[in-house]
């Protein structure tokens, strides 16, 4: 029987954080830490390490997507998942910046996070599908063309973490893999997207709804 996943659950509302480890704990998710901010959270990782962080947004203190960022400027790649209203367009983009593997609306399904969590863990990212229009018109990358070739699950993986920001380096050490063989995958991606950089690929793949 496989080891259950160690998860982080980062909420200020005692009632919320409570409610979900019930409920995660009962989808066979074993919840090793309950923080109320994110200060709470990186103050209790080197202490109790997770597989998993899934953090609220917005949180008095230190909120989720600087949380996020500050895991990732101390070299942590423990996937994060951040729950969202999704209340404002710039949401989405701001977490992937600062390095967030998942967002999910508040009112998702435990089997929805479940999964979600499950898939961060295994090195993929998650997006609920929800209206991100607003993000998508604000970055729309002018060449519209549709890539020749289509993108395999480990390519979206790798265009995820580079909206995040990721270097080739961190982008091998997440979802373990040789850093030429990112490299490599860098390159097919520039070529598949017919772009020049890493910045006009990540722009053409959310105009074009591929991340």
């Amino acid at each position: 029987m496989s080891t259950p996943l160690r998860i982080a659950l980062v909420d200020d509302q005692a009632l919320v954080r409570h409610g979900l480890s019930a409920l995660l704990g009962g989808l066979g998710l074993d919840i090793a830490l309950e923080c109320a901010d994110g200060q709470a959270l990186l103050d209790a990782l080197d202490a109790t390490p997770v597989d998993v962080v899934v953090s609220d947004v917005r949180m008095p203190g230190m909120d989720g997507i600087t949380m996020t960022r500050a895991l990732r400027d101390r070299g942590s790649h423990t996937p994060v998942i951040l729950l969202t209203t999704f209340d404002d367009a710039d949401t989405p983009l701001r977490a992937a910046q600062a390095g967030a593997q998942g967002f999910l609306l508040k009112d998702a399904s435990p089997e929805d996070l479940r999964d979600a969590i499950e898939q961060a863990a295994a090195g993929a990212g998650w997006l609920q599908p929800v209206s991100t229009d607003p993000v998508r018109e604000r970055f729309a990358y002018r060449d519209q063309a549709p890539p020749q070739e289509t993108f395999g699950e480990r390519e979206i993986a790798v265009l995820r973490l580079m909206a995040g920001g990721y270097s080739n380096r961190e982008i091998a050490a997440s979802l373990f893999l040789a850093e030429g063989t990112v490299k490599n995958y860098v390159s097919e991606i520039l070529a598949k997207l017919d772009t020049r950089d890493r910045t006009r690929a990540v722009l053409k793949a959310i105009t074009l709804r591929i991340i």
